[in-house]
Protein backbone atom coordinates (compact mmCIF):
# COMPACT_ATOMS: atom_id res chain seq x y z
CA UNK A 1 0.00 0.00 0.00
CA UNK A 2 1.08 3.58 -0.57
CA UNK A 3 1.27 6.99 0.98
CA UNK A 4 -0.47 10.03 -0.50
CA UNK A 5 0.97 13.54 -0.39
CA UNK A 6 -0.49 16.81 -1.63
CA UNK A 7 1.85 19.80 -1.81
CA UNK A 8 0.29 23.22 -2.41
CA UNK A 9 -2.55 21.75 -4.48
CA UNK A 10 -5.09 24.19 -5.94
CA UNK A 11 -7.91 23.98 -8.46
CA UNK A 12 -9.31 27.13 -10.04
CA UNK A 13 -12.01 27.71 -12.63
CA UNK A 14 -11.26 31.15 -13.98
CA UNK A 15 -11.62 33.59 -11.08
CA UNK A 16 -13.29 30.95 -8.89
CA UNK A 17 -11.17 28.84 -6.54
CA UNK A 18 -12.58 25.39 -5.74
CA UNK A 19 -9.50 24.25 -3.78
CA UNK A 20 -6.66 26.46 -2.60
CA UNK A 21 -3.21 25.69 -1.21
CA UNK A 22 -3.86 22.18 0.21
CA UNK A 23 -1.02 20.40 2.00
CA UNK A 24 -1.80 16.89 3.18
CA UNK A 25 0.23 13.76 3.93
CA UNK A 26 -1.63 10.44 4.33
CA UNK A 27 0.36 7.58 5.82
CA UNK A 28 0.40 4.02 4.51
CA UNK A 29 -2.72 2.15 5.64
CA UNK A 30 -4.30 5.26 7.15
CA UNK A 31 -8.03 6.06 6.89
CA UNK A 32 -8.48 9.80 6.34
CA UNK A 33 -11.84 11.51 5.91
CA UNK A 34 -12.27 14.82 4.10
CA UNK A 35 -15.23 16.53 5.73
CA UNK A 36 -17.00 19.74 4.83
CA UNK A 37 -20.26 21.34 3.70
CA UNK A 38 -21.51 21.26 0.11
CA UNK A 39 -19.26 23.33 -2.14
CA UNK A 40 -16.25 23.13 0.17
CA UNK A 41 -14.06 21.38 -2.43
CA UNK A 42 -14.20 17.79 -1.10
CA UNK A 43 -15.04 16.02 -4.35
CA UNK A 44 -12.75 18.30 -6.37
CA UNK A 45 -9.87 17.24 -4.13
CA UNK A 46 -10.74 13.57 -4.56
CA UNK A 47 -10.98 13.79 -8.37
CA UNK A 48 -7.51 15.36 -8.52
CA UNK A 49 -6.04 12.51 -6.44
CA UNK A 50 -7.81 10.01 -8.70
CA UNK A 51 -6.49 11.72 -11.83
CA UNK A 52 -9.93 12.64 -13.18
CA UNK A 53 -8.98 16.33 -13.04
CA UNK A 54 -5.66 18.13 -13.07
CA UNK A 55 -4.64 20.72 -10.48
CA UNK A 56 -4.13 24.36 -11.33
CA UNK A 57 -1.11 24.40 -9.02
CA UNK A 58 0.82 22.10 -6.74
CA UNK A 59 1.97 18.49 -6.82
CA UNK A 60 0.37 15.10 -6.03
CA UNK A 61 2.44 12.10 -5.01
CA UNK A 62 1.34 8.48 -4.47
CA UNK A 63 3.90 6.18 -2.91
CA UNK A 64 6.56 8.86 -3.31
CA UNK A 65 5.95 9.01 -7.05
CA UNK A 66 4.85 12.25 -8.74
CA UNK A 67 1.49 11.48 -10.37
CA UNK A 68 0.29 15.05 -10.84
CA UNK A 69 -0.21 14.61 -14.59
CA UNK A 70 -0.37 10.83 -14.76
CA UNK A 71 -3.65 9.63 -16.39
CA UNK A 72 -6.22 8.07 -14.06
CA UNK A 73 -5.89 4.67 -15.76
CA UNK A 74 -2.22 4.49 -14.77
CA UNK A 75 -2.56 5.49 -11.11
CA UNK A 76 -3.73 2.12 -9.74
CA UNK A 77 -6.44 3.79 -7.65
CA UNK A 78 -9.73 2.23 -6.54
CA UNK A 79 -12.65 4.66 -6.68
CA UNK A 80 -16.17 4.21 -5.29
CA UNK A 81 -18.97 6.71 -5.96
CA UNK A 82 -22.25 7.27 -4.16
CA UNK A 83 -24.15 6.10 -7.28
CA UNK A 84 -22.47 2.61 -7.29
CA UNK A 85 -22.01 2.85 -11.12
CA UNK A 86 -22.58 -0.87 -11.66
CA UNK A 87 -23.19 -2.26 -15.14
CA UNK A 88 -26.88 -3.35 -15.09
CA UNK A 89 -26.49 -5.89 -17.92
CA UNK A 90 -23.62 -7.71 -16.16
CA UNK A 91 -23.75 -10.19 -13.31
CA UNK A 92 -22.26 -9.35 -9.92
CA UNK A 93 -19.20 -11.47 -10.70
CA UNK A 94 -18.72 -9.77 -14.08
CA UNK A 95 -19.00 -6.34 -12.49
CA UNK A 96 -16.34 -7.20 -9.93
CA UNK A 97 -14.16 -8.80 -12.60
CA UNK A 98 -14.32 -5.82 -14.96
CA UNK A 99 -11.14 -4.04 -13.67
CA UNK A 100 -9.24 -7.31 -14.02
CA UNK A 101 -10.53 -7.86 -17.57
CA UNK A 102 -9.31 -4.46 -18.77
CA UNK A 103 -5.90 -5.25 -17.21
CA UNK A 104 -5.66 -8.58 -19.04
CA UNK A 105 -5.59 -10.78 -15.94
CA UNK A 106 -5.85 -14.50 -16.72
CA UNK A 107 -9.26 -16.15 -16.27
CA UNK A 108 -8.19 -18.52 -13.49
CA UNK A 109 -6.63 -15.66 -11.51
CA UNK A 110 -9.70 -13.52 -12.16
CA UNK A 111 -12.02 -16.20 -10.75
CA UNK A 112 -9.87 -16.53 -7.64
CA UNK A 113 -9.71 -12.78 -7.01
CA UNK A 114 -13.44 -12.25 -7.63
CA UNK A 115 -14.26 -15.09 -5.23
CA UNK A 116 -11.96 -13.61 -2.58
CA UNK A 117 -13.44 -10.13 -3.05
CA UNK A 118 -17.03 -11.34 -2.77
CA UNK A 119 -16.17 -13.28 0.40
CA UNK A 120 -14.63 -10.16 1.94
CA UNK A 121 -17.85 -8.20 1.38
CA UNK A 122 -20.00 -11.18 2.45
CA UNK A 123 -21.59 -11.73 -0.97
CA UNK A 124 -20.37 -15.23 -1.76
CA UNK A 125 -23.14 -17.02 -3.68
CA UNK A 126 -24.37 -13.75 -5.25
CA UNK A 127 -22.04 -13.85 -8.27
CA UNK A 128 -24.70 -14.78 -10.84
CA UNK A 129 -27.22 -12.16 -9.81
CA UNK A 130 -27.76 -8.86 -11.62
CA UNK A 131 -27.47 -5.54 -9.75
CA UNK A 132 -31.26 -5.07 -10.04
CA UNK A 133 -31.71 -8.19 -7.90
CA UNK A 134 -29.72 -6.72 -5.01
CA UNK A 135 -30.57 -4.30 -2.21
CA UNK A 136 -28.87 -0.93 -1.99
CA UNK A 137 -26.47 -2.17 0.66
CA UNK A 138 -25.57 -5.21 -1.42
CA UNK A 139 -24.96 -3.06 -4.50
CA UNK A 140 -22.64 -0.86 -2.47
CA UNK A 141 -20.69 -3.93 -1.36
CA UNK A 142 -20.32 -4.96 -5.01
CA UNK A 143 -18.96 -1.49 -5.82
CA UNK A 144 -16.46 -1.84 -2.97
CA UNK A 145 -15.39 -5.31 -4.13
CA UNK A 146 -14.85 -4.00 -7.65
CA UNK A 147 -12.75 -1.12 -6.28
CA UNK A 148 -10.20 -3.31 -4.47
CA UNK A 149 -10.26 -6.54 -6.52
CA UNK A 150 -7.33 -5.37 -8.66
CA UNK A 151 -5.27 -4.58 -5.54
CA UNK A 152 -5.03 -0.78 -5.92
CA UNK A 153 -2.44 1.25 -4.06
CA UNK A 154 -5.10 3.51 -2.54
CA UNK A 155 -8.88 3.53 -2.16
CA UNK A 156 -10.93 6.71 -2.72
CA UNK A 157 -14.55 6.85 -1.52
CA UNK A 158 -16.86 9.68 -2.63
CA UNK A 159 -19.80 9.61 -0.17
CA UNK A 160 -20.34 5.90 -0.83
CA UNK A 161 -23.00 5.47 1.86
CA UNK A 162 -24.95 8.67 1.26
CA UNK A 163 -27.83 7.00 -0.63
CA UNK A 164 -28.56 4.44 2.10
CA UNK A 165 -31.02 4.66 4.97
CA UNK A 166 -29.62 5.45 8.40
CA UNK A 167 -29.64 1.94 9.88
CA UNK A 168 -28.03 0.37 6.81
CA UNK A 169 -25.52 3.20 6.60
CA UNK A 170 -24.43 2.64 10.20
CA UNK A 171 -24.11 -1.10 9.57
CA UNK A 172 -21.98 -0.56 6.47
CA UNK A 173 -19.81 1.98 8.27
CA UNK A 174 -18.71 -0.78 10.65
CA UNK A 175 -18.18 -3.20 7.77
CA UNK A 176 -16.24 -0.63 5.75
CA UNK A 177 -13.88 0.12 8.63
CA UNK A 178 -13.29 -3.59 9.31
CA UNK A 179 -12.68 -4.21 5.61
CA UNK A 180 -10.21 -1.33 5.36
CA UNK A 181 -8.30 -2.60 8.38
CA UNK A 182 -8.18 -6.17 7.08
CA UNK A 183 -6.84 -4.99 3.71
CA UNK A 184 -4.53 -2.37 5.22
CA UNK A 185 -5.26 -0.13 2.23
CA UNK A 186 -4.62 3.62 2.37
CA UNK A 187 -8.07 5.20 2.15
CA UNK A 188 -9.54 8.68 1.69
CA UNK A 189 -13.27 9.13 2.26
CA UNK A 190 -15.21 12.24 1.26
CA UNK A 191 -18.38 12.96 3.23
CA UNK A 192 -20.50 15.70 4.76
CA UNK A 193 -21.76 13.30 7.44
CA UNK A 194 -20.03 14.24 10.69
CA UNK A 195 -20.91 11.02 12.54
CA UNK A 196 -19.52 9.01 9.66
CA UNK A 197 -16.27 10.98 9.76
CA UNK A 198 -15.90 10.62 13.53
CA UNK A 199 -16.62 6.89 13.58
CA UNK A 200 -14.47 5.79 10.62
CA UNK A 201 -11.39 7.97 10.54
CA UNK A 202 -7.86 7.85 11.84
CA UNK A 203 -7.71 11.55 10.97
CA UNK A 204 -10.17 14.14 9.70
CA UNK A 205 -9.48 16.97 7.24
CA UNK A 206 -12.09 19.72 7.64
CA UNK A 207 -12.55 21.86 4.52
CA UNK A 208 -14.44 25.12 4.02
CA UNK A 209 -14.47 27.19 0.84
CA UNK A 210 -11.62 25.12 -0.57
CA UNK A 211 -9.23 25.64 2.35
CA UNK A 212 -8.16 23.34 5.16
CA UNK A 213 -9.57 24.47 8.51
CA UNK A 214 -8.12 21.64 10.62
CA UNK A 215 -6.36 18.29 10.30
CA UNK A 216 -6.44 16.04 13.34
CA UNK A 217 -7.81 12.91 14.97
CA UNK A 218 -11.59 12.76 15.42
CA UNK A 219 -11.16 13.48 19.13
CA UNK A 220 -8.93 16.50 18.47
CA UNK A 221 -11.28 17.96 15.87
CA UNK A 222 -14.33 17.46 18.06
CA UNK A 223 -13.00 18.46 21.48
CA UNK A 224 -10.27 20.90 20.38
CA UNK A 225 -11.59 22.64 17.24
CA UNK A 226 -9.08 24.94 15.58
CA UNK A 227 -11.58 27.71 14.91
CA UNK A 228 -15.25 28.65 15.15
CA UNK A 229 -16.14 27.08 11.82
CA UNK A 230 -14.87 23.64 12.91
CA UNK A 231 -16.57 23.98 16.30
CA UNK A 232 -19.93 24.82 14.70
CA UNK A 233 -19.71 22.38 11.79
CA UNK A 234 -18.46 19.28 13.60
CA UNK A 235 -21.29 18.30 15.90
CA UNK A 236 -23.20 20.74 18.09
CA UNK A 237 -21.34 23.42 20.02
CA UNK A 238 -22.52 25.73 22.78
CA UNK A 239 -20.57 28.94 22.28
CA UNK A 240 -20.06 31.71 24.81
CA UNK A 241 -18.29 34.98 24.06
CA UNK A 242 -16.17 36.88 26.55
CA UNK A 243 -12.77 38.16 27.68
CA UNK A 244 -10.15 35.93 29.24
CA UNK A 245 -9.06 36.98 32.75
CA UNK A 246 -6.77 35.71 35.50
CA UNK A 247 -7.96 35.52 39.10
CA UNK A 248 -6.80 34.22 42.46
CA UNK A 249 -8.35 30.81 41.73
CA UNK A 250 -7.05 30.58 38.16
CA UNK A 251 -8.27 31.77 34.80
CA UNK A 252 -11.87 32.50 33.97
CA UNK A 253 -13.93 33.96 31.17
CA UNK A 254 -15.76 37.23 31.75
CA UNK A 255 -18.85 36.59 29.63
CA UNK A 256 -20.66 39.31 27.74
CA UNK A 257 -23.71 38.94 30.01
CA UNK A 258 -21.57 39.52 33.12
CA UNK A 259 -21.33 35.90 34.29
CA UNK A 260 -17.97 34.33 35.09
CA UNK A 261 -16.93 30.99 33.60
CA UNK A 262 -13.92 29.12 35.10
CA UNK A 263 -11.63 27.47 32.56
CA UNK A 264 -8.29 25.71 32.45
CA UNK A 265 -5.27 27.81 31.48
CA UNK A 266 -5.25 27.92 27.66
CA UNK A 267 -1.86 29.60 27.38
CA UNK A 268 -3.45 32.75 25.95
CA UNK A 269 -2.73 36.26 27.26
CA UNK A 270 -5.30 37.76 29.68
CA UNK A 271 -7.53 40.45 28.25
CA UNK A 272 -7.93 38.62 24.95
CA UNK A 273 -11.42 38.15 23.55
CA UNK A 274 -12.24 34.47 23.03
CA UNK A 275 -15.08 32.09 22.29
CA UNK A 276 -15.69 29.31 24.83
CA UNK A 277 -16.91 26.01 23.38
CA UNK A 278 -18.80 23.49 25.55
CA UNK A 279 -20.18 20.35 23.90
CA UNK A 280 -23.78 19.35 24.81
CA UNK A 281 -22.80 16.02 26.39
CA UNK A 282 -20.50 17.88 28.82
CA UNK A 283 -23.38 20.02 30.13
CA UNK A 284 -25.06 18.70 33.30
CA UNK A 285 -28.46 19.82 34.51
CA UNK A 286 -29.14 20.32 38.21
CA UNK A 287 -32.22 21.56 40.08
CA UNK A 288 -31.94 25.25 40.93
CA UNK A 289 -31.84 24.44 44.65
CA UNK A 290 -28.73 22.27 44.17
CA UNK A 291 -25.33 23.86 44.57
CA UNK A 292 -22.80 22.77 41.95
CA UNK A 293 -19.42 21.29 42.83
CA UNK A 294 -16.68 23.74 43.63
CA UNK A 295 -14.92 22.96 40.36
CA UNK A 296 -18.02 23.56 38.24
CA UNK A 297 -19.66 26.66 36.86
CA UNK A 298 -23.39 27.16 37.18
CA UNK A 299 -25.60 29.23 34.89
CA UNK A 300 -29.33 29.49 35.45
CA UNK A 301 -31.50 28.48 32.50
CA UNK A 302 -35.04 27.45 31.65
CA UNK A 303 -35.90 24.26 29.81
CA UNK A 304 -37.80 25.14 26.63
CA UNK A 305 -38.02 21.70 25.00
CA UNK A 306 -37.08 18.06 25.63
CA UNK A 307 -36.50 15.72 22.68
CA UNK A 308 -36.43 11.96 23.16
CA UNK A 309 -33.65 10.38 21.04
CA UNK A 310 -33.89 6.81 22.28
CA UNK A 311 -30.42 6.49 23.80
CA UNK A 312 -30.49 10.02 25.24
CA UNK A 313 -32.54 13.15 25.89
CA UNK A 314 -31.74 16.45 24.25
CA UNK A 315 -32.62 19.54 26.23
CA UNK A 316 -33.08 22.94 24.65
CA UNK A 317 -32.55 25.64 27.25
CA UNK A 318 -32.79 29.41 27.37
CA UNK A 319 -30.36 31.55 29.34
CA UNK A 320 -31.99 34.77 28.20
CA UNK A 321 -34.14 35.79 25.21
CA UNK A 322 -31.04 35.98 23.00
CA UNK A 323 -29.00 33.02 24.25
CA UNK A 324 -29.85 29.33 24.10
CA UNK A 325 -27.95 26.18 25.09
CA UNK A 326 -28.29 22.50 24.15
CA UNK A 327 -27.56 19.66 26.56
CA UNK A 328 -27.76 15.90 26.08
CA UNK A 329 -28.28 13.47 28.93
CA UNK A 330 -28.60 9.72 29.37
CA UNK A 331 -29.94 10.13 32.91
CA UNK A 332 -33.61 9.07 32.75
CA UNK A 333 -34.04 9.40 36.50
CA UNK A 334 -33.81 13.21 36.55
CA UNK A 335 -35.96 14.36 33.65
CA UNK A 336 -36.75 18.08 33.55
CA UNK A 337 -40.00 19.21 31.95
CA UNK A 338 -40.30 22.31 29.72
CA UNK A 339 -40.60 25.43 31.84
CA UNK A 340 -38.37 24.04 34.63
CA UNK A 341 -35.62 26.31 35.94
CA UNK A 342 -32.25 24.52 36.19
CA UNK A 343 -28.57 25.15 36.72
CA UNK A 344 -26.21 24.24 33.89
CA UNK A 345 -22.87 22.95 35.14
CA UNK A 346 -19.66 21.64 33.61
CA UNK A 347 -16.07 21.25 34.61
CA UNK A 348 -13.49 23.90 33.68
CA UNK A 349 -11.56 21.39 31.56
CA UNK A 350 -14.73 20.83 29.49
CA UNK A 351 -14.30 24.37 28.14
CA UNK A 352 -12.26 24.90 24.99
CA UNK A 353 -11.22 28.48 24.16
CA UNK A 354 -10.81 29.81 20.64
CA UNK A 355 -9.19 33.22 20.15
CA UNK A 356 -11.27 35.89 18.46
Amino acid sequence: MSTIELIGVAKRYGPLSAVEDIDLAVEEGEFVTVLGPSGSGKTTLLTMIAGLAGPSAGRIEIGGRDVTWLPAARRNVGLVFQSYALFPHMSVAANVAFPLAVRGVAKAETRRRVGDALRLVRLEGFGRRRPSQLSGGQQQRVALARAFVFEPEILLLDEPLGALDRKLREQLQVELRQLQRSLGITTILVTHDQEEALSLSDRIVVLDEGRVQQIGTPEEAYLRPANRFVADFLGTANRFEGVLQNGADGCFLDLDDGALMPCTDPGLPPGQRVAAIVRPERVRLEPVEAVGATDAVGLRATVTDVIYLGQSLRYHLELDPEKSVIATSTDRGARFAPGTAVHLTWRPDDVWLIPD
